[in-house]
């Protein structure tokens, strides 16, 4: 198929037609450096039939629910974006990151551009740039990139193909990560002559908190988005642990034991703090958290599921968690909590195991709260969702939304 792509791309030119697609078909082999800092290199094409088929079948295997989407109409040609960026919690120490470019491939030359933030994941390549991993990438992809638009998405210090250990939560890399990765994205774009018109920022369950603070960044650079969207977000980190550990629910994820082992080691590493992660991980379980964390082999039903036994004692006393070293850096992790100026919908479950309808709610309470309300945020309920339900039942409601935006 390729080789006939480039047959044909050859018969236009002599025929001296120009074609808009052409500069794009340039590129489809080998690493192509943009500058001394960016470069990106062509990693597939996925045509309308297997977006089609991700939305139809796929899509609901892995998320658990039926929902109706739009169907693909364009393929999407994939891009694998190295670029250069700083560890703001180190003294913006440089790291190298990646991310996905994907390309409407149809004809024209600008498009509408969505930046996904992805969710937790446990493998450092189920992320967008290995999008052949990441079943919500792909969601993305067929619902947004198979309906003209550019999908892009960070991989996150310390994932894809980062060297790094994974910033797990860590407020400024993130962000960072993300507005870097937006700036490289437009880098590639303009040398696929190629370029973006309205800007939407979307993410969810830890991406929703990303997109949260990453839209915080975008403002505060004056950077226009005419949209944001999340689903499952958990906006405020201190209030998402506290629930655990403090007010459990019947209902809450058997998973939630990693959010404070990768959170833990994380900031340990970030913000500098020698041995944090063995202050809250009860000693008997430290060293598989440690291999968790670093995606070492590691035997799953070693890691305790109730978290009574994972996380020491102490940390159940609601005063002794919010003094301790990990609780202030859990309270200085939240994304809400600034003047929103741009439009934004947090999309949330009644049924979602991981983020409880108050918090699904918290942003748009927390603005709403400022003087006579600030009315620019709304929390909209999916129904009876769980967690990966949200998410797979929010994507088409976000497009609607964007689309008419």
């Amino acid at each position: 198929m390729m080789k006939f792509v480039r047959l044909l791309a050859f018969a236009i030119v002599a025929l001296g037609m120009v074609s808009k697609t052409l500069p794009a078909l340039a590129q489809d082999k080998g690493s192509v450096r943009v500058s001394s800092d960016v470069q990106y290199e062509f990693i597939g094409r996925w045509d309308a039939d297997k977006l089609n088929k991700i939305l139809t079948d796929d899509t609901p295997k892995f998320f658990g629910v039926t929902v109706k989407y739009t169907p693909a109409r364009n393929a999407v040609k994939l891009y694998r974006v190295t670029y250069s960026s700083v560890v703001p919690e180190r003294g913006n120490k440089p790291i190298v990151a990646t991310g996905l470019v994907a390309v409407p491939d149809i004809a024209g030359t600008s498009f509408p551009m969505v930046s996904y933030q992805h969710g937790t994941v446990y493998e450092k390549t189920q992320v967008p740039s290995f999008p052949d991993q990441s079943p919500e990438t792909q969601l993305m992809l067929a619902q947004f990139g198979g309906q003209g638009y550019i999908v892009i998405g960070a991989d996150y210090f310390g994932m894809g193909s980062s060297k790094e250990p994974e910033g797990y939560m860590v407020k400024a890399s993130h962000q960072q990560a993300t507005y870097d990765m937006l700036l490289a994205s437009r880098a590639v774009l303009e040398h696929l002559k190629l370029s973006s018109g309205k800007l939407f920022v979307s993410g969810w369950s830890q991406g929703g908190f990303v997109a949260m603070a990453f839209l915080e960044k975008l403002e505060s650079a004056g950077v226009k988005v005419d949209a944001a969207a999340t689903a499952s977000a958990p906006v405020d980190v201190s209030v998402a642990l506290n629930g655990f550990l403090s007010f459990p629910r019947k209902n809450d994820a058997d998973w939630v034991n990693s959010l404070f082992i990768l959170s833990s080691f994380s900031f340990e590493n970030y913000y500098g703090v020698p041995g944090l992660a063995r202050s809250l991980i009860a000693d008997a379980y430290y060293d598989v958290a440690r291999k968790a964390y670093l995606r070492e082999p590691f035997n799953v039903a070693d890691v305790p599921t109730d978290l009574h036994r994972l996380i020491k004692p102490d940390y159940f006393n609601a005063q002794f968690f919010a003094e301790s070293a990990y609780g202030k850096l859990v309270a200085q992790t939240q994304a809400y909590r600034w003047v929103i100026k741009s439009p934004v919908r947090n999309y949330y479950g009644e049924a979602d195991e991981a983020i409880a309808v108050g918090l699904g709610q918290l942003a748009m309470t927390y603005q709403r709260a400022i003087g006579n309300g600030n009315p620019v945020i709304e929390a909209v309920s999916t129904g009876q969702t769980s967690h990966r339900g949200t998410y797979a039942t929010a994507v088409p409601q976000w497009k609607i939304w964007f689309d008419g935006l």
